[in-house]
């Protein structure tokens, strides 16, 4: 899922994804942990402090291929390996209802009515869906699907996720 329309504005930038391993010799590289919607040929992308253009944008969408203006070499695009691709938030396209961009659902309060579950650590993506990654209080962790049965509501403003436990197997 991505985010909703009520972004947070102490993200003022979105990460498209990190520069990965080179590809060829004229400065592409795929990117890793890919957000594809904001990597669209002509974007403009900050990595290490400076903003530049997509002029390439090949691969798929799991592994995109990108090479941007001033990147021209495989050692150029070695040297970026590992660094992260940022958005300006005003830039990224706009999000349906239902919406949310991974980042923002960082930090939400997860809750089964009034039993308090845990923290949303991060997004992950699986090959079947995208998944929560929930930091319970004991330690353990919960994943749970980004699935209408496993999740009631989303209020990224309130920072509150509602969850079923029933449906998880956790009740």
């Amino acid at each position: 899922m991505v985010d909703a329309p009520q972004a947070h504005a102490r993200d003022a930038e979105l990460e498209a994804g990190r520069v990965g391993r080179p590809h060829g010799l004229d400065g592409s590289f795929y990117v890793t942990g890919a957000e594809p919607r904001l990597l669209a040929l002509g974007a403009r992308v900050t990595v290490a402090g400076r903003a530049h253009a997509i002029t390439r944008r090949a691969g798929v969408e799991q592994r995109p291929i990108v090479r941007l203006e001033a990147v021209e070499s495989r050692a150029a695009a070695e040297a970026l390996r590992g660094l992260p691709l940022t958005v300006p938030r005003s830039a990224a396209p706009a999000l349906q209802e239902d919406e949310w961009w991974g980042r923002d659902l960082e930090g939400c309060a997860v809750l089964d009515g009034e039993l308090t579950v845990g923290v949303v650590g991060a997004l992950r993506r699986l090959p079947s869906c995208e998944v929560l990654e929930v930091r319970r209080g004991d330690g353990r962790e919960l994943l749970v699907p980004m699935v209408r049965d496993a999740i009631r509501r989303i209020d990224v403003d309130a920072r509150r996720i509602e969850v079923d436990l029933a449906f998880l197997g956790e009740r």
